[in-house]
């Protein structure tokens, strides 16, 4: 009998940062994935700063930077071409550390990641697996796999839209009200066509709204809406394909790397936990693909789950646990509603003034920012502002970044090396980092307790608070 720590069902980018995060926790992880290679073809295409600061954790961000092209940002577009509205995207790193927006190519991704998985002894990936029943027993797990049986303390389903794991679970999921057909198009070019652009242009236009997507490379996206009446067989043809694009490329100038039809939905799963069975990912929420955002919750489901996950396998209180669909579902539901706003946008006739109105700045300008939220109630006191928000990452005197020196770890940031401060995590200050004076600072504080997830816990204005903070932090997290 085959015994781990956690098993993680489905080897997708999800998956493979689940597993990797409970790999660098030193977690026993057995890994089952139906599919015995990476599927060859485009499907993700964006990334932020936070999911390659996630990618910094696990030791390949420079990898995957090597391999991404940073986004310029986005632009809507009416009939005549004329600029409705801009979503630019920063060309210099943000407060993460990272360039805010970048495009990929997912075969080249999960390479990367299933490498990495491949150094850490302890982790075992079973390619070509069927995970076939799972049931709980006390305080196990047994797997059924179309391989050798196995025992698992947990089980985390990155097993995508029609979850095994979810389905376990129980209790359904609520629909948040986006489901349209559209066909998604993947081109490399054969020369490079600089007379595209750079950005991601969202064509409004009320007949066949469409989206063009500047990939890494030569690669390039096309997403156009499908009509009820249309077929996806139909759609899917060559032919039926560069009629759509003879405004961009002709069949001649791109090899035609995938045509598929895809019904984007919007939807949160109504339960994520059920005593030591998980969701995240798609098993967990599914967004139309208007914000890049799709891939983006899974990493962050990962980052908020599996440190929690390993300190609550090692003693800690149930209630680590509780928190983590109270944290991640109202922040995924944020993202998906803004989606599913733009997509209901981008599907219309708008008017250009009702267009600005929706997403106008304070200032009136047709301008769209990133959105950046907390998470939802969870660990931590609700009444301090800065609790459940991103935490910076600062650069040390050195110049790397803090991640490099903490690892997954939880983090405090303070003003000074006080010989009071006592704490049981590492306290990095202005000595190490310069920049730690501005984040704290930001937050009015003396210190920032940070989770592993990177993010805060609280901020503590005297050092009183701050040992407050530090045993909140570690009752929750310890063993009880």
């Amino acid at each position: 009998m085959n015994q781990f720590d956690v098993a993680v069902i489905g080897l997708g980018p999800v998956g493979a940062v689940m597993a990797g995060l409970f790999g660098v926790c030193g977690l026993q992880v057995l890994v089952i994935e139906r599919e015995t290679d990476v599927l060859d073809l485009p499907r993700a295409v964006h990334f932020d700063d936070e999911a390659m600061r996630v990618f910094q954790t696990l030791g390949i961000a420079d990898q995957v930077a090597a391999v991404s092209r940073v986004n310029k940002g986005m632009r809507f577009v009416d009939a005549g071409g004329q600029t409705l509205l801009d979503w630019p995207r920063p060309q210099q790193e943000s407060a993460q550390g990272w360039y805010p927006s970048y495009r990929f190519h997912q075969p080249d991704l999960e390479r990367i990641l299933r490498a990495r998985l491949e150094e850490m002894p302890n982790v075992r990936i079973c390619l070509g697996t069927e995970l076939i029943e799972l049931v709980q027993d006390g305080d196990v797990v047994h797997l059924t796999t179309s391989a050798a049986p196995a025992t698992v303390l947990a089980v985390v389903g990155c097993d995508g839209a029609r979850s095994t794991v979810r389905a376990n679970i129980g209790g359904g999921t609520e629909d948040l009200g986006f489901h349209e057909r559209w066909l998604v198009v993947d081109a490399l070019l054969e020369r490079d066509r600089p007379d595209l652009g750079d950005l991601t242009i969202q064509h409004c236009e009320p007949s066949r709204p469409m989206t063009y997507v500047r990939g890494p490379g030569l690669r390039r996206r096309w997403e156009i809406t499908a009509l009820s009446e249309e077929t996806d067989a139909e759609l899917t043809k060559p032919e039926t394909v560069f009629r759509f694009l003879d405004r961009w490329i002709t069949l001649a100038e791109a090899t035609l790397e995938r045509a598929a039809v895809y019904t984007f939905h919007s939807v949160l799963a109504e339960r994520w936990r059920s005593g030591r069975l998980f969701v995240a990912g798609d098993a967990a929420h599914q967004t139309p693909p208007f914000m890049g955002q799709g891939l983006c919750m899974g990493i962050r489901d990962a980052s908020n789950l599996a440190w929690k996950l390993a300190a609550w396998l090692r003693g800690a209180p149930d209630v680590i646990l509780d928190s983590y669909q109270t944290e991640r579902a109202p922040h995924a539901r944020t993202y998906i509603e803004t989606a599913v706003r733009l997509g209901r946008l981008i599907n219309t006739s708008e008017t250009e003034a009702t267009l600005r109105a929706a997403l106008r700045r304070p200032d009136g300008t047709a301008h769209m920012d990133s959105l950046n939220r907390p998470l939802g109630p969870g660990l931590g006191c609700s009444s301090d502002p800065a609790r459940g928000w991103l935490a910076p990452q600062p650069r040390l005197a050195d110049g790397k970044l803090l991640d490099d020196l903490v690892g997954y770890e939880p983090v405090c940031l303070a003003r000074d090396h006080s010989r009071d401060v006592h704490v049981p995590i590492q306290v990095v200050t202005p000595l190490e980092a310069p920049d730690v004076t501005d984040v704290l600072d930001r937050y009015d504080a003396y210190a920032l307790a940070i989770r592993p997830d990177r993010h805060i816990h609280g901020a503590a204005t005297t050092l009183a608070e701050l040992h407050d903070l530090m045993a909140d932090l570690q009752s929750k997290t310890n063993p009880a």
